[in-house]
């Protein structure tokens, strides 16, 4: 049967994931903010540092003018002098920049630093290289993002590790969720070593609704159980008055039609509430009641009971040659469960033959020759979702697909509209038992 839950979930992004993503990215915007705020210091720092250094070698400039008044400045490798008195001439591309401390400035194609300072004999400008500082500092500032790159991966690493671990009790009791069997009561989630609060906390809560579920299917089971009993009074009743009905002498054929039918609407009665006694039961405790079938001999009776059902139509029922087969289950639920399917395939078949095969270990196949289903039926129906009897009596098969689940048999429908259908019914449990999920 088809569920799609788990491709949903998988769809979707995973808590630890989200947890590592919001942590890493806040790691990232920390990183960020550090890094700007590094190299935002580092330009103030450095543009203290400059106007420090230029105003203390302009000071002393000037008062060197004033003490040697023939003084004459030489420029040094990095540091020029232009304006005031003994500069070299202001070139154009410093004219037009006013007093204080201009850095990163382009002059000469390269990266300068400008202090200018108005004098009474004019403005007088020192220019310092700093490209080879600028250097150091692209240098220094690859290191801090590289540095902050490095923390950051480090981070990301140390933060999916503690994730995980902080996860792995919540991937624990996912997976013994997943693992609980709807069939079973008295089943408990065990809190994982190691787990948290949180974690010991969802166990308890989904330990609370195991057990208030375990009461809820045990009332019902009781109802279906009890009711059940109560109608097999009443049916017996009509079956039997039905039964002593149509041996009475002179009986009408219109009334023997009608009573005929009201003996085969009690038989479908007797198998529904034997189905839902099924369903009311523990599959282990209806295996452990159930008695050998053999299945091989058991067909043909079911074949012979619904032969009526093709009369007025040109349809043919064949039985292949059965080979022996012996299982262990309730008898009058095989035969409901058979016979329905065998219902459907000739109320759905106007003309033709259908076959009726026993595969071993035990599997019932029936080929029909009807209208066949479209694909949106047949996912109707393994989602035991299908209309309730589908207009011609029997127990219809959304019980069928129930009951199918109920004691681990497997029922597979293929069909194409109009060409007929093969229902396939496999009353093996032998792999159903072994499974351990």
């Amino acid at each position: 049967m088809t569920n799609d839950g788990g491709s949903r979930s998988a769809r979707r992004p995973s808590l630890r994931s989200k947890i590592l993503l919001a942590m890493v990215a806040t790691m990232a915007v920390l990183s960020v903010a550090v890094v700007f705020q590094g190299l935002a210091v580092n330009e103030y720092v450095e543009r203290i540092v400059w106007k420090t250094l230029l105003d203390g070698e302009l000071d002393h400039l000037l008062q060197r003018y004033r003490e040697e008044p023939g003084y004459r400045w030489v420029d040094s490798d990095n540091i020029s002098l232009y304006g005031g008195p003994g500069g070299n001439p202001i070139p154009p591309a410093l004219a037009g920049f006013g007093p204080g401390l201009h850095d990163d400035i382009l002059f000469e194609d390269r990266v300068t630093v400008l202090l200018v300072r108005e004098l009474v004999e004019g403005p007088v400008m020192l220019t310092l290289d700093a490209e080879p500082l600028e250097a150091h500092e692209r240098e220094l500032a690859a290191m801090i993002v590289a540095a902050a790159l490095v923390t950051l991966l480090l981070a990301a690493l140390a933060i999916g590790w503690s994730v995980s671990r902080l996860m792995r009790p919540l991937d624990t009791i996912a997976a013994r969720i997943g693992a609980l069997r709807p069939d079973r009561s008295g089943q408990r989630l065990p809190v994982p070593a190691g787990a948290s609060r949180e974690v010991a906390l969802i166990a308890e809560a989904f330990d609370g609704f195991l057990e208030r579920n375990d009461r809820f299917v045990e009332r019902e089971r009781d109802f279906i159980n009890q009711a059940s009993h109560e109608l097999r009074t009443p049916v017996a009743v009509i079956a039997g008055a039905t039964a002593l009905a149509l041996h009475e002498p002179g009986l009408p054929d219109a009334a023997r039609g009608q009573l005929e039918r009201i003996r085969r609407t009690a038989r479908d009665v007797e198998q529904l509430i034997s189905l839902l006694l099924v369903l009311a039961k523990d599959p282990e405790r209806l295996a452990a009641s159930d008695g050998p079938i053999a299945l091989d001999a058991l067909l043909p009776v079911i074949v012979d009971d619904h032969r009526h059902l093709a009369e007025g139509k040109d349809l043919t029922i064949e039985i292949a040659v059965l080979p022996p087969c012996t299982l262990r289950a309730p008898l009058p639920i095989v035969q409901a469960a058979i016979g329905n399917l065998l219902r459907n395939a000739i109320e759905n078949s106007d003309r033709g033959l259908i076959r009726i095969r026993l595969e071993r270990p035990a599997r019932v196949v029936i080929e029909d020759p009807g209208h066949g289903m479209a694909p949106e039926e047949i996912s109707a129906i393994y989602a035991r979702m299908a209309r309730h009897g589908d207009g011609g009596g029997g127990i219809g098969l959304e019980l069928i697909a129930r009951l199918c689940e109920h004691l681990h048999w497997r029922l597979d429908i293929a069909s194409d509209r109009g060409q007929g259908t093969t229902t396939v019914l496999d009353l093996d449990t032998a792999d159903a038992d072994a499974d351990p999920a």
